[in-house]
């Protein structure tokens, strides 16, 4: 059975923790002793049900007596078709480094609009965040529509609306659905509230939708670890472990050793201390040379036949997560995967705005910024442009100083 990972997103008080709430509990999904605390807890309770569907995922203190999402929370749940991981991501501009982090780790985003306000700036926001991050697959989910009393005018202007932003983004497939997340019209089942709508109901389409597969892009793995045991018995073992990051290597596959740039060819492939003949895309595995080299941690794995960037320069769009700005010219550590290189920012070529979609000149980026910008690394980086495979094309920036984790890199 595989796994759908999907973030909600959408302005405060738009429905998102009630939508989720409202998932699990019509999907049998939350467990009885969790549902007595929340009955003793709940104060907004709707006629469909006796919890406050809200506090299923609204877990902080500070976010309950706010009545607002502060963090990312993550939920579990499954059908017998599918399991689910989902993100509730916050909702305020100044968390925006909260849904970058909830986005990085989706393969769909559910964007709520309320039926009452249509699209607004922060709906363009988080439709622009989620095309930003490499993401295909939205579910446009037009809540509240029990207030709005099931309008089907009010459901096909929001559409035409939000249709008319999909020039500037880069969803392949999106979906349009009405609903009610408080009372529950067409979150899990169809609701005879919308006679009008003829389309699939919420879990319907998270349960049919289909995902993109790593195993379909370019061959990519990177050491972890470097396997030595130094046993008798073992005295001429060496493997190299770690993640297959996408695509598939077999046993007799000729490969490229980078950055040394060493041609080798497997001849062992081992996963879960068995041998195997194949491993696909997110296998820990380890794989085994025909000639001992010389491989580090970091050193990356690819077919012979294929190419992968490698340069010391390269430009990136970064989400600026600290609350001191980017320096230029200062030393940070950049953590690529399993591979470790310092680095400095030369430039900052603009800045996004994201409410607006415009870009600035700037030469300040801080907190929530999302900006482009130039790096010089002192080693040779072996990645991807992280649109075409964003395993290999993601990053993260660290402070040396603090080793505060300050900035999410997509690299272009």
């Amino acid at each position: 059975m595989d796994t759908l990972k999907f973030i909600t997103a959408g302005n405060v008080d738009d429905g998102k923790s009630t939508l989720i709430g409202r998932l699990l509990y019509d999907s049998h999904s939350i467990h009885t002793d969790q549902l007595g605390v929340l009955q003793k807890q709940s104060k907004n309770i709707s006629k469909n049900s006796d919890i406050d569907l809200a506090l299923v995922t609204d877990g902080l203190r500070a976010e309950r007596e706010q009545g607002i999402t502060i963090d990312v929370a993550y939920k579990y749940f499954a059908t017998d078709k599918r399991k689910f991981i989902i993100a509730d991501a916050p909702g305020h501009e100044q968390y925006t480094r909260n849904m970058v982090t909830g986005v990085s780790n989706s393969d769909l985003i559910i964007i709520l609009i309320d039926a009452r306000n249509g699209v607004t700036t922060q709906t363009k926001r988080h439709a622009s965040i989620g095309s930003l991050m490499g993401l295909k697959k939205a579910i446009v989910a037009i809540n509240k529509m029990d207030i709005e009393e099931y309008s089907e005018e009010v459901y096909q202007k929001i559409k035409t609306d939000f249709e008319a932003l999909l020039p500037q983004l880069h969803y392949d497939e999106v979906h349009y659905v009405p609903i009610s997340a408080l009372v529950g019209d067409n979150i899990v089942s169809n609701s005879e509230n919308t006679p009008w709508y003829t389309g699939a109901s919420i879990l319907n389409l998270l349960e049919t939708i289909t995902i993109d597969t790593q195993e379909n892009l370019p061959s990519r793995f990177q050491v972890q670890y470097v396997i030595r045991p130094q046993e008798d018995h073992l005295h001429d073992y060496r493997g190299y472990a770690g993640l297959v990051l996408s695509g598939k290597y077999k046993v007799g596959d000729e490969i490229t050793i980078l950055p040394a740039n060493i041609p080798s060819k497997i001849v062992r492939l081992e996963r879960d201390l068995t041998d195997v003949q194949e491993v696909v895309a997110e296998d820990n595995v380890v794989i085994h040379l025909e000639n001992d080299v010389d491989i580090s941690r970091g050193d990356s794995f690819i077919l012979a036949n294929d190419d992968v960037q490698q340069n010391n320069k390269f430009e990136t769009w970064i989400c600026w997560l600290d609350n001191q700005n980017l320096q230029l010219g200062k030393p940070y550590l950049l953590q690529h995967r399993f591979k470790s290189v310092r680095v400095k920012i030369k430039a900052i070529s603009q800045r996004w705005d994201v409410n607006h979609w415009t870009f600035e000149d700037t030469d300040q980026v801080g907190l929530n910024d999302i900006a482009q910008i130039q790096i010089q690394s002192n080693q040779t980086l072996v990645y991807d442009a992280f649109l075409d495979n964003n395993k290999t094309g993601n990053a993260i920036l660290v402070d040396e100083t603090s080793h505060n984790t300050v900035g999410a890199l997509m690299i272009l």
